[in-house]
């Protein structure tokens, strides 16, 4: 695509979505006794740095180290009978740029609507998976976000996130207990090509949270379709001013555990993507002054041949100046082994090198 051509696609995509502002925001005000719709949103930028890969230090400022910059259209409507629909539009920009974060695309990182009752949840749409509801609401103390994020060695790229032409269901909450399910169909001309499903079950009551999940997807690999698995089980337990957090993630198979940065960041010979690991981490999140403290440290163990083990930690400080608007500074390091080429990512970038460092801000409204 030429630089005129992605300029024009980018012109066309912020156009849209300014007039998809406006008449929702107009719904909102014309259907209120109906519909609750709401606009919402975060901004979030920060001076990243990296150093450790072939290409030397980099220093820049990027859009959603923390969280990535948003903005959204969510709302709810009574239908009676115990029954409500509910939609959500969420697209994703770039603070340093002005553009949208993907290219071609508007509602790049949520668009559903569905319908809840005592049944639970049913939606359908571009959603996130259970394997990442429970990765970053459970075990990683960062959110999956931060130089500290748990992307740094748990495979959290790509589908592992998000899923388009999803189907999901979510139970209702009973004595603590809740599940998910979704599909994802691949669309293509295998019924079977691309497609992914995974799962959720959990418990939650008082201080401690347990959850276990499941991911299942088909890639295609030489024209045949190859199938990658992961398993995640997550707990925390909050002690009072402290939560501690654990994880233990298992992977099999082709594409089960991608690498976030796969275009060789340290040079010599390419690392290979593992097709067998498991993956642990332990951390923390604590109060201290005006702000939280997040700490964690994980172990990537590789059981292929290869045998590339990676080590990381990482330790994160959020000082809050009001509700909404805060200050953050974020630290991690990766000790990659036998080739390995793990890279600390933030939350929107995998990063370049086997060191990296935050320094942002960020506001949600």
């Amino acid at each position: 695509m030429t630089t005129a051509t992605t300029t024009q696609a980018g012109n066309v995509c912020r156009t849209a979505l300014a007039g998809a502002a406006l008449i929702l925001a107009g719904a909102a005000g014309t259907a209120q006794a109906q519909t609750n719709v709401a606009i919402y949103g975060l901004v979030d930028a920060a001076i990243v740095g990296e150093r450790g890969g072939s290409g030397g230090k980099v220093t820049k400022l990027t859009s959603g180290a923390s969280a990535a910059s948003r903005i959204g259209f969510r709302g709810t409507e009574t239908i009676g009978n115990g029954l409500s629909a509910f939609f959500t539009l969420e697209a994703g920009t770039k603070i340093d740029t002005g553009e949208i974060d993907a290219a071609g695309t508007i509602f790049n990182r949520q668009a559903l609507v569905g319908l809840k009752g005592s049944f639970g949840a049913v939606a359908l749409g571009r959603q996130y998976t259970p394997y990442h509801n429970t990765l970053v609401k459970v075990i990683d103390p960062f959110s999956t976000g931060y130089a500290g994020t748990a992307k740094n060695l748990f495979p959290h790229f790509g589908s592992n996130i998000r899923t388009s032409n999803t189907i999901t269901w979510a139970s209702p909450t009973v004595s603590g207990i809740d599940m998910e399910l979704a599909y994802s169909a691949g669309e293509q001309t295998s019924s079977s090509a691309g497609r992914q499903f995974g799962s959720a079950v959990g418990y939650a009551m008082g201080p401690l949270a347990l959850r276990l999940a499941y991911n299942n997807k088909n890639t295609t690999v030489a024209g045949a379709n190859a199938t990658g698995r992961n398993i995640l089980l997550g707990a925390n337990y909050n002690f009072g001013p402290v939560k501690v957090h654990a994880g233990y993630g298992a992977d099999k198979g082709v594409g089960s555990a991608p690498l976030g940065n796969p275009n060789n960041p340290y040079g010599g010979v390419r690392p290979t993507p593992s097709l067998d690991g498991r993956e642990l981490l332990l951390g923390f999140s604590a109060p201290v002054g005006a702000g939280t403290l997040l700490f964690s440290v994980m172990h990537k163990d590789d059981r292929t041949a290869f045998d590339q083990d990676a080590s990381s930690w990482g330790v994160g400080y959020l000082h809050a100046l009001s509700k909404r608007t805060g200050l953050y500074a974020a630290y991690a390091h990766i000790n990659n082994r036998n080739g390995a080429g793990y890279t600390v990512a933030n939350n929107t970038e995998a990063g370049t090198g086997h060191t990296g460092y935050n320094l942002g801000v960020r506001h949600t409204f």
